[in-house]
């Protein structure tokens, strides 16, 4: 199961793999702040969205 990590404020990818990485960790690599945007980088649990993908048979 891929994991995909945004910025909340712009979009910019932060992080994207199969390995599940924990959000201090990628926040930490990115020395707390949005390459992109400048945006402080926080982890809130009630900022976590789900989304499955949906993969087209055939």
């Amino acid at each position: 199961m891929p994991q995909t990590v945004v910025c909340k404020q712009c979009g910019h990818l932060l992080y994207k793999g199969v390995e599940l990485k924990p959000p201090t960790e990628i926040i930490q690599r990115n020395g707390g702040v949005c390459p992109r945007c400048g945006r402080k980088l926080t982890f809130r649990i009630e900022d976590v969205e789900i989304i499955p993908i949906v993969e087209e048979a055939g």
